[in-house]
């Protein structure tokens, strides 16, 4: 039970991940089928649809514009601030988040990187925000292929030659979908980061105490 209640949240956020991705294949085998059956098209089994361009390229669609958002977020807030934001650090006071990681190179608690000092720690002082900007970047580079894929399927379904993956990058189709993402995911951040400033939910670390006022930003 301490395993469950100390790593609640990851268990219940990968189990909702993992029942949405399962609806998503079942939903999009349907509309795919539907969309062959148009064209004259042979219908694809459940196996066949998992790893088809259809699917895979609207997962790594979605996941490229997570990945940027949290990207974008670690290293906006290093550097920015919004006053009385629970999202924000305080443009006032100094941050613990800013400390030296050198000052702690003899704790024995802290992490390894941190323990050897020199480049190991100032390359782990940023892994967060590289990391997550790396998983972007293959999430991008496989939503451009996967959806080159699914091009190419359409494309012999109208007698029309496939395009290149090169093709595909540069075509306003791929752009359009992952800019209609992008948007949506810049826009949720900005309403979360304003609204913390006014509202509260009582025991969430994404919100400021309830007595807080307005005007307190916070850690």
């Amino acid at each position: 039970m301490k395993i469950l209640r100390d790593n609640g949240l990851t268990i219940v956020l990968l189990l909702a991940s993992l029942g949405t991705v399962v609806g998503m294949l079942f939903t999009g085998l349907r509309v795919y089928n539907d969309e062959l059956a148009e064209h004259g098209g042979q219908m694809v089994t459940l196996p066949a649809y998992l790893i088809s361009g259809h699917f895979l390229s609207a997962l790594f669609e979605n996941w490229e514009s997570e990945f940027l958002q949290m990207s974008a977020y670690v290293v906006l807030t290093a550097f920015l601030f919004q006053r009385g934001s629970a999202e924000s650090k305080d443009p006032d006071e100094p941050s613990s988040q800013n400390s030296n990681p050198a000052d702690d190179q003899d704790n024995a608690e802290a992490p390894l990187p941190v323990r050897m000092g020199g480049m190991a720690s100032s390359l782990y002082s940023y892994s967060l925000g590289w990391t997550l900007f790396l998983l972007f970047v293959l999430s991008f580079l496989m939503h451009v292929r996967e959806s080159a894929s699914a091009q190419a399927v359409e494309a012999m379904l109208h007698g029309q030659q496939a395009p290149s993956i090169g093709e595909q990058f540069f075509s306003a189709r791929l752009w359009f979908e992952s800019f209609q993402n992008w948007q949506s995911e810049f826009l949720s951040t900005a309403v979360l980061v304003v609204l913390s400033i006014f509202l509260r939910f009582r025991g969430s670390p994404e919100s400021k105490t309830v007595s807080d006022p307005h005007s307190k930003t916070g850690a």
